[in-house]
């Protein structure tokens, strides 16, 4: 037999039509790998999550899709579907910093995401006097920057008193402020525990958060601990108006917030560093 028929003939051996059950086999094997794959990104990497309601208005509205970076802060059972890992408080751990939008676990129910920002760290003391945030017996600063007309979840238009904030650090963010006389505007004096944090809404007027004690039977929040922490919210890769939904891409001409695609979530921080 010549070479260019042995040739021929192992070609033809690689070209042989699988069967049906050889064809399940390989479908079985690639979907588990792209499952695998999946789970391994949500996991350690990036998770999507999507944005309910207005509590963080004006920096996250509701249709907004965004991804969480998992490894910011290290890995607790909660960086894992379920919450299901045998894991005790965090692994490579990292503390928040300041001004920074979390997702987190409920303290008080878990199987509950939220997602705020966070203000203060352990030790710190935080209260509200008049609808002005006060961080270890200080006012925080808080520049107008105008008003903003608003429609509520409840589809009622507000008019919003928009504020740039600017923490001990110099970290700043815009926050929304209904009135300086709504129910959480005059808090206790709190002292963050060790391995928590104090988070708020933007939409200060209309946010639970952890101004809001938690309590047996309550979706109070209280203090966020550490463990609790999904991972920090980057930045959006989706966001629409309530026109269409993300598996709607008929509609999405019409009902995609284009100047939100791909928008930064992080706050504003001052340089460090010698400048050049």
């Amino acid at each position: 037999m010549s070479e260019e028929n042995i040739k021929d003939e192992k070609q033809a051996e690689h070209n042989i039509p699988l069967n049906a059950k050889e064809e399940a086999a390989e479908f079985f094997k690639t979907a588990s790998m792209a499952v695998l794959l999946a789970l391994v990104i949500r996991t350690f990497l990036f998770e999507p999550f999507n944005i309910p309601s207005g509590s963080m208005k004006p920096t996250l509205l509701i249709g907004d899709y965004l991804f969480v970076s998992k490894a910011a802060y290290g890995y607790s059972k909660h960086s894992f579907p379920f919450s299901f890992a045998p894991i005790e408080g965090r692994i490579m751990e990292k503390t928040p910093k300041p001004g920074d939008v979390i997702v987190f676990k409920l303290p008080s129910n878990p199987r509950i995401d939220y997602i705020k920002r966070v203000v203060a760290l352990p030790g710190d003391t935080v209260q509200v006097k008049n609808g002005h945030l006060h961080l270890n017996g200080n006012p925080v600063p808080r520049e107008s920057v105008g008003l903003s007309r608003d429609t509520t979840d409840y589809g009622t238009e507000v008019t919003m008193n928009e504020y740039i904030q600017t923490l001990p650090d110099g970290t700043m963010f815009t926050i929304f402020e209904e009135t300086d006389n709504a129910p959480l505007d005059d808090t206790p004096l709190y002292r963050v525990p060790e391995n928590h944090v104090f988070v708020m809404g933007d939409n200060r007027d209309n946010s639970q958060d952890s101004r809001v004690p938690m309590m047996p039977g309550s979706h109070g929040v209280g203090f966020v601990p550490i463990e609790n922490i999904v991972g920090r919210a980057d930045f959006l890769f989706f966001s629409v108006n309530g026109e269409a939904g993300l598996f709607e891409p008929w509609k999405w001409p019409w009902g995609i917030r284009y100047d939100r695609m791909f928008m930064n979530i992080d706050p504003i921080r001052p340089k460090t560093g010698s400048q050049e």
